[in-house]
């Protein structure tokens, strides 16, 4: 595909396609080429003679044995900027291991802090294919842009365990000095209260007392107990941690007799930080979303707007293409006297 990103083209089914397609292709054209057949690679050939960026996932080694070798492609087009993503990269001990995104979640440590005490977890979304992707998107852009003062172009690598890797460094600098993260779900080791608490009405409330301050609020405010705020033995976080279980139930018994909007009113009132615990349902109706909607083959499918907005015009966004809808049109474009065979 060439267009508006990198392409994933798997994932979920959403409304026919692929929902990590559907997410990432729109406004690409889509071109499907059998590297096995000659007039393909020669195809290929011409785009690259031609393009940008080449961004390639094949494992490591792969894309040489179908004859584009990275070195000889460097050679041949040094202002060419090449992004190679896999696994585990393309050198060391792992290097040749098959990796999916839970496999990596594994062994980069990540799913051993995520999740609750009893076991690990997987996150919810691919994290690591999308890491990687926003990891290879940086150092393309940082590549193109050091090309337009030098002319040169650049072969860049990016595994996708690196790219978890450097997301858990604090991780990794907790543990080399003495303090292992523990896997504590949506509670907090140093930290109380810190937690969800379930309202009169069922709800889950997430509070996260930053200071003392915000404590003696909590309690005499929200909890409406100005003798809890004025305890010595909840006075600091040091005290209220050892005390982690009676600090909770406190929290727990006045939230469990609201209901979640008048307790969630009285936070807001009193500034002390809040969330509600959502579920994917409670985010299609969440009134913060904005949305984009995007044709597809399908027909039109709605979600999230990018993160970044912008100051100029609305921003309009194309359509994301049938998987090969655009392979006539590239060949035509690049090799009009040459018939596909």
């Amino acid at each position: 595909t060439r267009g508006e990103g990198a392409d994933r083209a798997s994932g979920d089914e959403g409304r026919g396609e692929s929902a990590y397609f559907v997410w990432l292709n729109r406004g690409k054209e889509s071109l499907v080429l059998d590297l096995a057949r000659e007039n393909d690679k020669a195809l290929l050939a011409a785009i690259l003679a031609k393009a940008d960026v080449f961004v390639q996932n094949l494992k490591p080694g792969a894309v040489g044995k179908l004859g584009f070798p990275l070195d000889k492609l460097r050679r041949a087009h040094p202002r060419l900027v090449i992004c190679s993503i896999s696994g585990y990269g393309e050198a060391g001990p792992y290097a040749q291991r098959k990796a999916y995104d839970m496999l990596v979640q594994a062994e980069s440590g990540l799913a051993s802090i995520t999740g609750g005490p009893e076991a690990p977890a997987r996150v919810g979304v691919s994290v690591c294919d999308i890491a990687a992707g926003m990891n290879a998107y940086e150092a393309i852009l940082e590549a193109l842009l050091l090309r337009a003062r030098s002319g040169d172009g650049a072969a860049i690598s990016i595994s996708m365990f690196d790219a978890m890797a450097d997301w858990m460094a604090v991780p990794l600098i907790q543990y080399e000095g003495g303090a292992p993260p523990k896997r504590m779900g949506l509670a907090h080791t140093s930290i109380a209260p810190y937690g969800a608490f379930k309202t009169k009405d069922g709800a889950d409330i997430l509070i996260s007392i930053q200071s003392d301050r915000e404590w003696r609020v909590l309690a005499e405010k929200v909890l409406g107990d100005a003798a809890l705020a004025a305890d010595p033995a909840f006075a600091t976080n040091v005290e209220r941690v050892k005390r982690r279980a009676e600090t909770d139930a406190r929290v727990a018994a006045v939230f469990g007799a609201m209901d979640e909007a008048a307790l969630t009113q009285r936070l807001a009132d009193n500034a002390i930080a809040f969330a509600r615990v959502n579920d994917v349902a409670d985010l299609a109706t969440h009134p913060q979303l904005r949305r984009i909607q995007v044709a597809t083959p399908s027909g039109p499918v709605s979600y999230p707007a990018p993160p970044a907005r912008r100051d100029a015009a609305e921003r309009r966004y194309r359509a994301v293409p049938l998987l090969g809808a655009h392979t006539a049109k590239i060949w035509a474009e690049f090799m009009p006297d040459t018939k596909r065979s």
